[in-house]
């Protein structure tokens, strides 16, 4: 009798400030995948915004699933996939990075693990471009990445219990490729220094816990002066988010999503207060109170 896969990834958020592009951690928002041989290709798709997501072969996650199978030079098996959306589309939460991991670890399951799990890391991060979203996705926690001369080195950053991700998610979309088109293609000594200085602080911020260093680290000058100019209300969410009681508001992955980190103490305070400027210009969008998701893509065999 054929097994069926069953797999759950977690969305993420990246960057975290000054970590362009290969930083990023797990957050507890799950999408649910499940991969069951069958005599055809099939694609099912519930949950929240499902119909805007193509159920032919396009599908990111059959064409991950599919990636697999090439990779190993076998045939790519006829397969009915279920997919259940809970993280949101294009919002910076790394909803494609959940498919690409869901797909590559449902093929790897079904072809028999032959596998391990940096592999499967670094064809994520081939299929992303990055690694920033699919290596948390994959490995949960908080994970630094470097990816050069086809080499990815991981590096778990401890994150301390008192720091409290909270997010603000509009109702409305940001390409990747439009948050990648306002960046300059160059940028000065003084901003290289800025961000790896404040990087190195950030990881230390991050395992510490220490208050003073988050509200320094999290500052940027790589991508964030140009992107919240994409984001409605951002510079008045900022200052609301600071005056509740936050640490720091970054841009979550490329955006819209908002990211704040705070203390248990003051997360009450912080989650009513975070979109305010987004209802006064009425501005559909929620406001969630996460953890950093620790497991990882969890997957098993039925």
């Amino acid at each position: 009798m054929s097994q069926t896969a069953q797999v759950t990834v977690p969305a993420t958020t990246a960057n975290i400030g000054p970590g362009f592009d290969c930083l990023g951690a797990a957050l507890t928002l799950y999408n649910h995948f499940k991969f069951t041989p069958a005599k055809n290709l099939s694609i099912t798709i519930t949950g929240n915004e499902a119909s805007r997501l193509s159920t032919g072969p396009d599908n990111l996650v059959y064409t991950s699933f599919e990636t697999l199978y090439n990779h190993l030079h076998k045939p790519t098996p006829p397969v009915h996939i279920d997919i259940d959306l809970h993280v949101p589309l294009s919002r910076g939460l790394g909803s494609s990075s959940t498919a690409i991991v869901g797909g590559l670890v449902g093929a790897n399951l079904l072809a028999g693990s032959p596998l391990d799990i940096n592999q499967l890391a670094v064809l994520a991060t081939d299929l992303e471009g990055h690694p920033d979203n699919v290596v948390p996705a994959l490995l949960g926690g908080c994970r630094l990445a470097t990816y050069s001369d086809n080499t990815l080195t991981l590096c778990q950053i401890p994150w301390h219990e008192a720091i409290i991700p909270i997010v603000a998610i509009p109702d409305f979309e940001l390409a990747t490729t439009d948050a990648r088109r306002v960046l300059p293609n160059s940028y000065s000594r003084a901003d290289a220094i800025f961000n790896a200085a404040h990087l190195a602080l950030l990881t230390q911020a991050l395992a510490s816990g220490n208050s003073e260093w988050l509200t320094t680290a999290l500052c940027d000058r790589i991508h964030q002066p140009y992107r919240k100019t994409l984001i409605p209300n951002y510079d008045d969410i900022h200052t609301n988010a600071l005056t509740a009681g936050a640490w720091g508001l970054v841009i979550s992955g490329a955006g819209p999503t908002l990211l704040t980190l705070t203390s248990p103490v003051s997360a009450d305070t912080v989650r009513q207060a975070l979109g305010q400027p987004w209802t006064t210009a009425q501005i559909p969008h929620t406001v969630q109170q996460l953890a950093v998701d620790l497991n990882g893509t969890q997957s098993r065999l039925e």
